[in-house]
């Protein structure tokens, strides 16, 4: 079985308050988009084997990859005996606030679901996928969603159109963890725009822009060098980072921005031109 683990961007992300249990109440708009990992999950007659592949070496290949850990606890809730070989494609870069672990192991649990015919609710996948980690419960809605308490609350929605995006992420990454935990005491860089973006009737909004863009300065004048180009309409740093994303506008080329990022701003960003899934016009890529 081939199946497809879309990254996602935070289209906006608000930090409410802090949890008892370490985590933030938070309120943020969460969309798929067309880069994914691939993911091959096939049975074998390896009875309680979970072999685990991926072409990318700085991946963990034991019990701490979340694609394994997403295996193992659906053997678990279904009391089946795990023999199956898994391979991954990864194309979602590390630490780059897309999701790409998250939805590997979501895309994971949608098909063992499928290919042992189990039948789990999505809910109860969801349960099993808020144990891995806050963003999985999203990705296995396969849909747009408005996400509230850690993220593992899923309202599904559609998005009016399709956003065509470009991606584009320096060699570094942010640790999640660190920005979280930086969020109240930080400060807001002079000339640096945070308030809310309007752009094709949606409102783009990270919270978490303030505490990243603070230590990585980099990033706070990437953004704006993004505004500042006629074929953006809107840039926003997804997640925690360290990818920032400008949404285009209509009709424009978008190779050109991308040339241009690397030569005015950084040779060696990780660029990548995709647009967001489960709009009017742009289906979710299902489960296969």
């Amino acid at each position: 079985m081939q199946v497809f683990a879309p990254a996602k961007i935070n289209l906006s992300l608000k930090i409410l308050r802090d949890r008892s249990d370490g985590f933030h109440e938070i309120e943020t708009l969460i969309a798929p988009i067309s880069l994914c990992d691939e993911i091959k999950i096939d049975k074998t007659n390896s009875a309680k084997e979970i072999e685990f592949h991926c072409d990318d070496p700085s991946v963990p290949m034991d019990d701490e990859n979340l694609v394994v850990r997403a295996a193992n606890l659906f053997f678990a809730a279904t009391n089946l005996q795990p023999g199956i070989s898994v391979e991954l494609k990864k194309r979602i870069p590390h630490g780059a606030g897309l999701g790409g672990g998250s939805s590997d192991a979501a895309t994971t649990l949608l098909a063992l679901n499928q290919l042992f015919e189990t039948n789990l609710a999505r809910d109860e996948l969801a349960r099993l996928g808020s144990t891995i980690g806050s963003d999985v419960p999203f990705f296995l809605f396969e849909s747009a969603a408005r996400c509230r308490g850690r993220g593992e609350l899923v309202a599904p929605t559609k998005l009016p159109e399709a956003l065509s995006l470009l991606l584009l992420k320096p060699d570094f990454t942010v640790s999640t963890a660190w920005a979280y935990s930086r969020w109240q005491d930080s400060q807001e860089i002079p000339g640096v725009t945070y308030a809310a973006q309007e752009f094709l009737g949606q409102t783009f909004v990270n919270d978490l822009e303030r505490p990243v863009f603070e230590k990585f300065v980099f990033l706070a004048q990437f953004k704006m060098w993004l505004l500042r180009q006629p074929e953006v309409g809107a840039a926003l740093m997804s997640g925690s980072g360290s990818t920032v994303f400008a949404v285009m506008r209509p009709h424009v080329d978008v190779d050109l921005v991308a040339k241009r990022a690397r030569a005015e701003v950084d040779p060696e960003l990780w660029i990548c031109a995709c647009e967001t899934l489960g709009g009017s016009s742009s289906p979710l890529l299902d489960v296969k």
